[in-house]
């Protein structure tokens, strides 16, 4: 058993693939025309960090209330984990693409960590060893 996808509600797919692909070196492993419960068109998009094995589903916001959740899928809280092998590289190119980091990195009992905020504003952890 494992879990596979975590859904992550966007504004638009293309800047979400972007971000995720370009920007912090996730697999594009699935895009696919799909249909919402009622009919409607929607896309079926998955996007996986390099050999690992849950994916984020990049769900467009339908309605109010999902357009609501985007940038703030856990409440302001960190609900993300990226963890890499090399930190400081890790840490460099993502500065280097503009992303916003709302702490330095530092040192903690498990690891290196920085905190940063996707394309939509949902703050995750950069973790690495330590």
């Amino acid at each position: 058993m494992h879990l596979d996808l975590v859904t992550l509600v966007v504004a638009e797919y293309d800047p979400a693939i972007a971000f995720f692909t370009e920007v912090l070196g996730f697999e594009l492993a699935e895009d696919s025309p799909s249909l919402t419960n009622d009919g409607r068109p929607k896309r079926w998009v998955v996007v996986r960090p390099p050999g690992g094995g849950t994916g984020l589903l990049l769900a467009r916001a339908d309605g109010e209330q999902q357009a609501s959740a985007v940038g703030n899928q856990v409440a302001g809280r960190v609900g993300f984990f990226l963890r890499v092998d090399d930190f400081e590289a890790t840490y460099r190119r993502m500065v280097e693409a503009g992303v916003e980091f709302v702490s330095p990195p530092r040192t903690e009992p498990y690891g290196r960590v920085a905190v940063f905020r996707d394309l939509a504003g949902n703050p995750w952890d950069l973790l690495g060893p330590a």
